[in-house]
């Protein structure tokens, strides 16, 4: 039996610099998963839509999908957009939806590899105050996760973490950074938690003008892409069993 599709099913933005990195992180979701084929679709701005995509793949004659929603947090589009799209498949189709990518110890890992790379050390942390800077969302859940992730990052050993949004809700990111100098860190970095960069990105980047590092935001780091696998492989479990495979 034919494994599932894998659908990347992605925000989209106007930014083109948003679908240059969707791309990027799918070709290497492929490259660690060879053989397992990954489709993209957009909701809004590009091509190709999620309805185009489900409507080729029904031309072709596959039958099993697994939509993965390119998302850090469980918010209104993987709660009632995503949802709402797939619902729409052509009825052959068997689509199964996973869960959001966060939270996952590999997208912490992913966010101090960028740390890393804009020049901090392991030696740094004990010193150093990071800011997690997320897009927003009026959400609780959603804002209730990155708390989360937030305060056990924290125990990672850094100086202090502080969450942050570029949107819908407070602090900002230029608050936060305020509020680990009166803390009295050392330095201040400012990890974006964002997957693609964009409008909400370019506003953390504004907000971090203070900060002492600003990381790049996730992009295609293979820890990412090893989550899109995680993911993939938790639903298409129980659709092949369902399926007696």
């Amino acid at each position: 039996m034919r494994r599932p599709v894998l659908l990347v099913v992605a925000h989209g933005s106007r930014d083109p610099r948003h679908a240059a990195t969707v791309h990027d992180l799918v070709r290497r979701v492929r490259a660690q998963r060879p053989g397992l084929r990954v489709e993209t679709g957009f909701l809004d701005f590009n091509v190709p839509s999620v309805g185009a995509v489900l409507e080729s793949l029904d031309a072709e004659g596959v039958r099993d999908v697994v939509a993965l929603p390119l998302l850090l947090t469980r918010a209104f589009h993987a709660k009632a957009d995503i949802p709402a799209v797939l619902s729409e498949a052509p009825p052959r189709l068997r689509i199964r939806q996973t869960d959001v990518l966060g939270p996952s110890p590999l997208l912490v890992a992913a966010l101090e590899r960028r740390l890393y790379e804009a020049g901090l050390t392991p030696a740094d942390k004990p010193s150093t105050g990071v800011v997690l800077a997320s897009a927003g969302s009026s959400d609780p859940e959603a804002i209730a996760v990155i708390a989360d992730v937030a305060r056990e990052w924290r125990h990672t050993g850094w100086c202090a973490v502080r969450p942050a949004f570029a949107s819908a809700s407070l602090p900002r990111t230029e608050d936060a950074v305020r509020e680990l100098r009166e803390l009295g860190c050392a330095r201040v970095a400012v990890a974006p938690y964002v997957l693609a960069p964009g409008r909400l990105p370019d506003r953390i980047a504004r907000g971090a003008a203070e900060a002492d590092v600003l990381a790049d935001v996730l992009g295609p780091s293979p820890e990412v892409a090893r989550v899109l696998l995680e993911r993939y492989d938790a639903a298409r479990t129980p659709l092949l069993t369902a399926l007696g495979a």
